[in-house]
């Protein structure tokens, strides 16, 4: 009968090429993976949009101003991934001075969509400030008779979201935005007659 020899052992050349191979292999796969990471998953910042500002209260007497603010925002997260918001406030600003403030509780944007928040909150009593005068709007006529918009006071929003944006459930993105915006508001009766974002 014949003999058959055992097989010989995988010479060291052998070894070193699979090891060359599976090393280049997977090499090819991490940037293959950052490649659509970066260009599909890539994180953005949301997006915050104020639609309205409105005063549903407001008073003035012996020189001090007292109102209720609201201020209507849409928040629109463009990821591919859930957008949680946590640490975000509403300011509120007379003549460089806080007179107004509120925490946003904390939640998700699902991927792509946008959500609508309302914030509405009272506002403590706060003195006219001297050194920010009164300013008298321009004569708006309508072609026969001008009227003239009365003072009016200016006042500052400042909206600030921080959160998260996890991709893939393994890459984490810190997100911050804001939104900050000027009010012109009618000493004479509280209507917002316009605001600047």
């Amino acid at each position: 009968m014949g003999k058959h020899k055992p097989p010989k052992p995988p010479s060291g050349r052998t070894n070193l090429a699979s090891c060359i191979v599976a090393t280049v292999f997977l090499i090819f796969v991490v940037i293959v993976v950052l490649i659509v990471y970066f260009t599909v998953f890539k994180p953005k910042d949301v997006n915050l949009t104020v639609n309205a500002i409105q005063l549903p209260t407001f008073s003035v007497a012996n020189g001090t101003v007292n109102f209720t603010f609201s201020q209507y925002v849409t928040v629109l997260n463009p990821n591919r991934a859930v957008f949680t918001h946590y640490d975000s406030s509403l300011q509120l600003l007379y003549a460089g001075s806080q007179v107004g403030f509120m925490f946003i509780p904390a939640g998700k944007i699902a991927a792509g969509k946008s959500q609508y928040m309302a914030a509405t909150f009272s506002v403590q009593s706060f003195p006219l400030s001297v050194n920010q005068p009164l300013n008298v709007g321009p004569t708006v006529t309508d072609g026969l008779s001008g009227f003239r918009v009365g003072p009016t006071m200016e006042i500052e929003s400042r909206l600030e979201m921080a959160g998260r944006v996890r991709v893939l459930h393994f890459f984490s993105h810190h997100v911050d935005a804001s939104a900050e915006c000027r009010v012109a508001i009618s000493v004479s009766d509280g209507s917002v007659l316009g605001f600047h974002c």
